[in-house]
């Protein structure tokens, strides 16, 4: 094993670590320190990959992303005012359940693929040029991505704006 497959298994394992405890956590801003780290980790991935320049966007664009998560999580919620809902034994017995089905139908999706174990290699640096990618974000013909680009774009000023209003009703 090299240290490409190295760096991606210690990478993977923080992801997912990561993602898990950002979901089982009860505090608001455990939650959004565990997501911070779960996005190094896929900038990370880019890293590794040879997309350098992603990797920066990735790690500058979601720690930005970050910090007003916490705003909002110190603005918008109550702290120790809020109550967190009772656990009762259906609600236990009905997630476990889930959990259960959806673990058993991960399982059987990963041990029916035929997965292929291919070693990792060195990033071949003429994969993707940042020129051809910003023409290919930018570009509008049948292999452009410009409309979808507005349309988050135009999500993120819809957030933002109901951000403000919920802001301002108290």
């Amino acid at each position: 094993m090299d240290s490409y497959n190295i760096m991606f298994v210690v990478l993977a394992g923080i992801i997912v670590a990561s993602s898990v405890l950002t979901v089982v956590t009860r505090s608001i801003m455990r939650a959004a320190t565990y997501l911070f780290f779960a996005l190094l980790g896929t900038a990370g991935m880019y890293f590794l990959l040879g997309y350098t320049f992603l990797g920066a966007v990735q790690t500058m664009v979601y720690a930005g992303g970050i910090i007003v998560l916490y705003v909002f999580a110190i603005l918008l919620t109550r702290g120790t005012k809020d109550r967190i809902s009772e656990n009762t034994r259906s609600k236990i017995a009905l997630s476990a359940v889930l959990s259960l089905v959806g673990f058993g139908l991960v399982g059987f999706i990963l041990f029916t693929a035929n997965l292929r174990h291919e070693v990792l290699t060195a990033p071949d640096e003429n994969v993707m040029t940042m020129t051809r990618l910003g023409e290919h974000l930018l570009s509008t013909d049948n292999g452009g991505y410009l409309l979808p680009f507005e349309a988050v774009s135009l999500l993120l000023l819809a957030c933002i704006v109901a951000g403000v209003m919920i802001a301002r009703k108290r």
